[in-house]
Order: structure tokens, then C-alpha cells, then sequence
């Protein structure tokens, strides 16, 4: 039996949960819900119910903390609250009656779980930053010489951050001299994204050996990109209106409480990083990544290969005294390993070869009627299996200028 007793394998729900769920009684990740003609509350996913969380009334939790359309005063009351709340949870699932408290998923609309004042997108995998560096630098070395000595990154816009299923309107905008137009270049980027759960002060960075314990939790995140757009206008600056259209976050916020089985030992780096980003052990997270095109699956990338890792990240996004409030949404980066590619831009070689799906239909960058689905789940013996659930996005036409 595990140390921890919400994660032991044979610990059984009262709720039926299907073989194989994303969502067993090990996972209980945590999201905003709206049942039909009701308010949004918190709830957490089990099966393929949702359990409400202020219907509930858990004990130790802070009188209305989960009648809220965020996860926010949540997340800031801290990690002994995490794990108070699980605890609970998972009495009530495996010992209690939860039936009054159960809505069917199907029933209810997710919404976005947090809200967020800062959304911050990383470029941490070796592989895709070295992929990306051949295509548009095919003279130079792929890698530029910081990459290797801190995560590169840039602030995107939080206000276009929108939760799963939420249609994505192709984006316009200028596509080099004198050319504006639709994006005909338009990918996705298949990302983990992470949630801070409690923020520092301003002018007092986050150690990098204390920044797991602000995280709340992990979720899939997937980065719209035009590709046309930002190639135009990244330089010297980097991504601006290529990123900020549309950013496709799941519902469901796994903890890292729930992530336990499934840490592991990140990538070495060569040279070693300054001593306050230096990568924690077991700060790597083995999670296997799957992303389709209209239900052809194009790629399926791991987790793990990540160079720099959640810590890290966060470590050096205080490092210069800024602050990261509850919410804020922290992404990895598009996530690429030896054998797998998680952008168009990679699979199709920036569109000189076709990506090919069911019927005989092929691509070389997304369509409008392309519905892209994002899926995460990590698995490993000994333990419980558990899933994210689903970050999707449908590509619609771009709306009519006028």
C-alpha cells in the first residue's frame, strides 16, 4: 500500500467508475462545472460523474470556497489544503454517500477552470527547439547559444485562453511586405501547462527547490500558432499576434499529488545551470501525450524527454523578482521526442511534405472544419492509471473584416 492513501491501486470508489477512465478514484482532478440552469461551482471528475464540491460541504474547507466560477481562493489557501480536500474526497468516493452530490459530465458545461492574470508559454523541449532551428536556420547551429541555459519564454495574452470545445476562428493578420490576409499556415501545438497555486511577493523569487510546492496541478494546453503570421513578425521580439488569437486549455486540473507514480528523473543537462535552476530529482513527469487530427492521430509524444522541467520554469520566471499570482498559467512548450512531433510545422517540414489522415485526406497545415483533440494519461505499474480528459478545439472560418 502506498505511503499516500489516495493513491493506493486497490482503493475502489462507490461511484462506478468504467475500466480504462481517465478519471478513477486515485485521479480526482478538480474543475469549474454549470449544471443546466444552475450556477458554476467546483467540482471534481470521477468516472463519469462529476462530484459538487460545495454541495458536498467538506470538512476543514473554508466556508464558500467552492461556490465559485474559479478555482482561485482554492488554490490559494494552500498545499496542506490540497491535500486536505483530496483526503476528503476520497473518503466521501470509497466510504461515504456521494449520490446527492453526483451530476452526469454529459449533462454539464466545463468552463475555464481559473481565472488567469498571467499566461507564460516555454520553448523547453531539446528536440522541438532543435527541430524548429534546422527548418528556419539551416546554415546555423539550431540551438541559439542561451537555449541550453535557461528556459526560453514569452508572456502571451490570458484574455484568449479558452477551456476545451471552445471553437477557434482562423486568425488574420499581416503575412509579410504588403500581404494581409487569413493565416494559411495555421497549426497546433500539443503542451502541458501547469497552474500556480500559491504566488510569491513582488522582489522575492521562488527557489527552485520550493517551487513544487506553489503548483497546484497540471493540465493539457494547446498553442493555436499561424505560423505565416509569427514568422513575419517574431523577429526581434518574438511571438506576439501568431500566439495570442487562441489558447486551448483542458477543464481538469490533475494535482500533483495525484502525479506521484509518475515522477521521474528529468533529462541531465550539459552545461549544468546556474545553481538556482538547478532541476530538482524526480522533478520530470512521465506522461504520454496523444494529439489527432479529425480522429487520425498524427503524434504521440512523451512528457518526459522535456528538458527543462516545471520547477525550473517557475524558478526562473521569479528569478528577477516577478511575481506569479494564483491561476496563472505556466505551458511547457510545444512537446516533441526522438520519434515524435507535437506541431504541424514539425510533421509536415513547414509544409513541404503532406501529413496523412483517415480516407486518404492529407494536410500539410490545419483547415477550417479540422478538429484537433489533445489527450494526456500516465501509467505505470503498481499503479492506478490516470488520464487528463480532453483539450479540443474546432477550426472555424475567419470572421469577415469589415
Amino acid at each position: 500500500m502506498t505511503a499516500d492513501p489516495t493513491l493506493d491501486p486497490d482503493l475502489r470508489s462507490v461511484v462506478p467508475v468504467p475500466q480504462d477512465s481517465d478519471f478513477p478514484i486515485q485521479n480526482l482532478p478538480f474543475g469549474v462545472f454549470r449544471p443546466s440552469g444552475g450556477r458554476p461551482r467546483v467540482g471534481v471528475a470521477i468516472g463519469d460523474m462529476v462530484l459538487d464540491l460545495d454541495a458536498a460541504d467538506l470538512d476543514g474547507m473554508p466556508g464558500g470556497v467552492f461556490a465559485s466560477a474559479s478555482l482561485n481562493s482554492f488554490l490559494e489557501s494552500g498545499v496542506k489544503a490540497w491535500r486536505l480536500a483530496r483526503e476528503a474526497v476520497s473518503d466521501l468516493l470509497s466510504r461515504g454517500d456521494p449520490e446527492p452530490f453526483l451530476y452526469d459530465r454529459s449533462d454539464v458545461e466545463m468552463l475555464l477552470p481559473v481565472e488567469i492574470g498571467d499566461f507564460v508559454d516555454f520553448y523547453s523541449s531539446l528536440q522541438h527547439a532543435t527541430n524548429v532551428g534546422r527548418m528556419f536556420r539551416p546554415d546555423a547551429p539550431p540551438l541559439l547559444p542561451n537555449w541550453r541555459h535557461l528556459p526560453v519564454g514569452y508572456h502571451g495574452r490570458s484574455a484568449t485562453v479558452v477551456v476545451s470545445g471552445t471553437p477557434i476562428p482562423r486568425p488574420w493578420g499581416q503575412l509579410g511586405p504588403g500581404s494581409v490576409g487569413p493565416t494559411a499556415k495555421l497549426d497546433f501545438e500539443v503542451e502541458v501547462g501547469f497552474v500556480a497555486g500559491v504566488g510569491n511577493r513582488f522582489g522575492e523569487p521562488i527557489p527552485v527547490d520550493e517551487a513544487e510546492d506553489r503548483i497546484f496541478g497540471v493540465c493539457l494546453v494547446n498553442d493555436w500558432s499561424a505560423r505565416d503570421i509569427q514568422a513575419w513578425e517574431y523577429q526581434p521580439l518574438g511571438p506576439f499576434l501568431g500566439k495570442s488569437f487562441a489558447t486551448t486549455m483542458s477543464p481538469w486540473i490533475v494535482s500533483l499529488s495525484a502525479l506521484a507514480p509518475f515522477r521521474v528523473q528529468p533529462p541531465s543537462q550539459d552545461p549544468a545551470p546556474p545553481e538556482h535552476l538547478g532541476a530538482p530529482p524526480m522533478s520530470g513527469l512521465d506522461l504520454h501525450l496523444e494529439v489527432s487530427v479529425n480522429g487520425s492521430v498524427v503524434a504521440r509524444p512523451g512528457l518526459a524527454t522535456m528538458y527543462w522541467t516545471m520547477a525550473q520554469q517557475l524558478a526562473h520566471a521569479t528569478s528577477n523578482g516577478a511575481t506569479v499570482r494564483s491561476g496563472d498559467l505556466l505551458a511547457s512548450g510545444t512537446v516533441s521526442d526522438d520519434t515524435n512531433a507535437g506541431s504541424m510545422l514539425e510533421l509536415s517540414l513547414n509544409g513541404s511534405q503532406v501529413v496523412r489522415l483517415a480516407r486518404d485526406s492529407t494536410r500539410t497545415f490545419l483547415e477550417d472544419g479540422d478538429r484537433v483533440v489533445m489527450r494526456g494519461r500516465c501509467e505505470r505499474s503498481g499503479a492506478s492509471g490516470i488520464g487528463f480528459g480532453e483539450c479540443a478545439g474546432v477550426v472555424t472560418a475567419v470572421k469577415e473584416r469589415r
